[in-house]
């Protein structure tokens, strides 16, 4: 199911998606440029752990704190997404901050979630790295009072570094470690614009869709 028409304006102003009363969605955001394993297995293995019923992933629109050269239009990560999450049951998208004018800030979708989902839980998923820099987001504490943040991180992550964590943060974290796939999206960048192969990073629709739209300056993916 993809919630690509439902989630995309004001939601006061359109019916819910009702859940049932309990039920757990996993909210998964970032910049996607491209999606890769490595997101989709962080995904599946939160969605597992906590038994989440279904996890959005929510491409950004206008990441405020990422912005960097080459960086692939909004609708093309929509839709490299979109097709990389295809044929998986439990993972649905957004266009929640696609569609929404200005920066793309967390705490907007969260707030956004909690109204379209009101008898949900949410929780979103991040990485280790991205949880000890919530103190830096947009409206932190706004971002925890919606959702628990479960983190995948690492085995052997330094604890010490969460305990600096705000105490309200800190209290709704949620850590799980396992084996991550170490895939990041700028090394497919790099490698998409030095002709290199990045099949098996990616799935192949998002490959052959990189290739068909000429994305990151290459004739081919």
């Amino acid at each position: 199911m993809f919630l690509t028409n439902r989630l995309t304006t004001n939601p006061l102003k359109m019916p819910s998606d009702k859940a049932p009363k309990g039920e757990k969605i996993g909210i998964i955001g970032g910049t996607f440029d491209p999606i890769h394993y490595g997101h989709l297995f962080a995904a599946e293995f939160a969605r597992g752990a906590v038994g989440l019923s279904r996890v959005i992933f929510v491409p950004s629109g206008n990441p405020p704190h990422k912005c960097y050269d080459g960086m692939a239009q909004a609708e093309d990560r929509f839709e490299m997404t979109r097709l990389a999450i295809e044929g998986n049951p439990g993972f649905d998208i957004s266009r929640v901050e696609v569609d929404r004018e200005g920066a793309s800030y967390t705490a907007d979708t969260l707030e956004f979630m909690s109204e379209i989902y009101p008898g949900a839980g949410l929780f979103f998923i991040t990485g280790l790295d991205a949880a000890l820099d919530i103190p830096n987001w947009h409206e932190p504490l706004k971002i925890v009072s919606f959702c628990k943040i479960l983190v995948i991180a690492r085995p052997g992550y330094i604890r010490d570094k969460i305990n600096m964590l705000d105490d309200m943060i800190r209290d709704n974290l949620l850590i799980f470690d396992t084996d991550l796939i170490d895939i990041s999206a700028t090394d497919i960048r790099n490698k998409v614009r030095s002709g290199s192969c990045i099949r098996y990073m990616t799935p192949d629709v998002v490959c052959d869709y990189i290739t068909k739209k000429n994305l990151y300056s290459a004739a081919e993916a």
